[in-house]
Parts: structure tokens; sequence; C-alpha cells
């Protein structure tokens, strides 16, 4: 079933929520789920599963990381990703980045869970086009590298659909960036911002932008919220952002229409472009659109430069990516 926490049809107002609250650090570790702990087994398999094009994909050739690349901003770079058979999906791929820090996973929101949007795009036709879990359940089975894997992780070499996309949610709560300039200076280093960061951050949360990107994640509570507010046919001309009618996509309700989750803000400076259907190349005409279209600003040319000079303060350390070794599989020919 799709759930719904709450739905917000418009943006929270400036002083909506206090400065002290908006300014947060990143914490160093994700809350994990009681029936899916982080363990370093359960993360080894995980990044094996999250890299492996082989058999979650009815081709062979898309993996997770496919779309959510962690040697750059933990998406693809592509306005909308591209699944088997090079078809074009209609929406940005979110970055996996602090995605642990999500209330909700997905644009819409529709996965409560890193472990339900795991199971997703695996059985989607355009994403990687898996019938079902049963066959690709099917395919780990034969491969000895794998079920050594599964039993080191869960105690016995099962695999399973609930197993597979633990492991994988497993993984991606490592994915954390804290420690970035913004960081250090809520932490207590003044040095850690340049004047005009500084200016960018207080200017944000004078226009309000914190009332939806707050926390340390800057992502929000977990609400939904409209957008466009505020319609604008020369920007709508120019991005087509009220095509796809979000949450109502999948509700299909009438008063959900264009309500999206609220996107982290976390290391936007690399993850670009940007919108739910990737539409805005830079993250200067991005800060102008939400400022007219979420708060009806016209922002000045020094203003939206020091927003932006700010959001790049929001790139954290990245901790490093060993690749795995992926398991060998069997030549089951009878050649």
């Amino acid at each position: 079933m799709f759930k719904i926490r709450s739905l917000v049809t418009a943006l929270a107002v400036a002083g909506s929520i206090s400065v002290a609250s908006a300014w947060e650090a990143l914490p160093t570790v994700a809350p994990a789920p009681a029936d899916n702990p982080t363990t370093e087994a359960k993360v080894e398999l995980g990044q094996m599963l999250f890299h492996d094009p082989r058999l979650m994909s009815v081709n062979g050739r898309v993996s997770c990381s496919s779309c959510h690349n962690t040697m750059i901003g933990g998406e693809d770079t592509r306005s909308t990703s591209i699944g088997h058979d090079n078809q074009a999906g209609g929406r940005n791929a979110p970055t996996v980045w602090n995605a642990a820090f999500n209330k909700v996973q997905f644009w819409d929101g529709r996965a409560a869970s890193l472990e339900e949007q795991a199971a997703g795009p695996v059985v989607n036709p355009i994403e990687m086009g898996m019938k079902n879990w049963d066959e690709v359940v099917a395919r780990f089975k034969p491969i000895e590298g794998y079920r050594k894997a599964f039993e080191k992780a869960f105690g016995d070499d099962t695999i399973s659909q609930d197993r597979v996309t633990k492991a994988i949610a497993a993984y991606e709560r490592t994915l954390i960036t804290p420690n970035s300039p913004y960081d250090k200076y809520v932490s207590g280093d003044k040095s850690a911002l340049t004047e005009q960061q500084v200016r960018g951050m207080n200017k944000m949360a004078e226009l309000g932008c914190t009332g939806c990107h707050s926390g340390p994640a800057f992502n929000g509570p977990g609400v939904f919220q409209k957008f466009p507010v505020n319609s604008n046919q020369y920007f709508e001309a120019q991005y087509h952002f009220k095509k796809d009618k979000g949450v109502a996509e999948v509700t299909k309700k009438l008063e959900d229409e264009h309500l999206w989750k609220v996107p982290t803000l976390r290391n936007i400076a690399f993850t670009a472009p940007y919108f739910h259907n990737g539409s805005v190349k830079t993250l200067r005409e991005a800060v102008k659109i939400m400022a007219k279209l979420q708060l009806g600003k016209d922002l000045s040319k020094e203003e939206t430069a020091d927003i932006v000079s700010f959001l790049n303060a929001l790139t954290g350390e990245f901790p490093r990516q060993k690749m795995p070794l992926l398991p060998i599989i069997p030549d089951v020919s009878t050649n």
C-alpha cells in the first residue's frame, strides 16, 4: 500500500522553524531498523549486490550503481535515468548519498524505507525489467560466492528478496557524507565558512528556504511539499515542471497533484541536473527558480551567488569506496 505520512499543499513560511533548529550537523551514523541491524558482513554483501549488474536486471547490464554512482554524486548526471534496453525513465535519479536520512524514498515517497525502495527498480519494466523476484533469487542460488556471502551476513545461505534488500539497505546506510564546511561551522569552527557562505546561509533562513529544507540533511521532517507553488508560464514553458503530477501519479487523487518529497540539499553541487525531471542544468538557475516559484521572490545576482556559495559548503567528506570483487558465475552450459 502507498503510504503518505502527511500531505502539505503549501510551503512553510519564514519563521515557521527557528534558525537554531535548522542548523544541525549531519550525524556520522544512520539509524537502522530493529529487524535489519547494520553489520560489516551485511554491508559487504550489500555493496556487492549494489554494484552487480548481472543478476538483478533482465539483460545483465543494469545495477543499482548504474543510476546511483558512488564515484560521483550518488546519481548518474542524466536528466532522467536509462534502464534496460536504453529505455528512458521519467524522473531524475535521486542521490543515494545520505538517503538513509530520508523519511521516505523515491520522488513521490512511495517507499517507506531503504529496504522497500531497493525492491522496486528490480521489477520495474523500464528500470531493471525482471519479471518477478522469484526469478532474481533463482539466479543467485547456483553461485557459491553469493551463498557464502549470505551465510556470513545472515547465518545461513538462504537467499531471498527480503535478505537482498536488507543487505543493500545496510550498505546504503554507510553512504554518509559528514564534516562539510557547514557541519564544521555549526559545530563551532567559525572559520569553516567564508563571509559569502554565511551571508547565503542567513539569506536562506530569511527567505524561508529552511521551512522545507530543514534538519541535518536539509530534507525536512518527512512531509510532502507542493512544487511549484506559484504558477509561472515562462518557467513552465522552459522546464515543464507540471507535466509530472508527483504523488498523484500513484494515489490518483486530485489533491495530491504536484506534491513531492523534499530532496536533500547535501552535496547538491555534485548532483546536477536538478528537479524531479532533471530539466535545470545549473545550481544558480535552480536557486532562482526555487525563490520565484516557491517563495515569490526575485533574487539579485548577489543574493543568488551568496546562496549558491553556501550550498557548495554542504559538500561533505565522501567515504572512500573500494569496489567489490563479484563472485564468479559458474558455467552451466551443456557444450
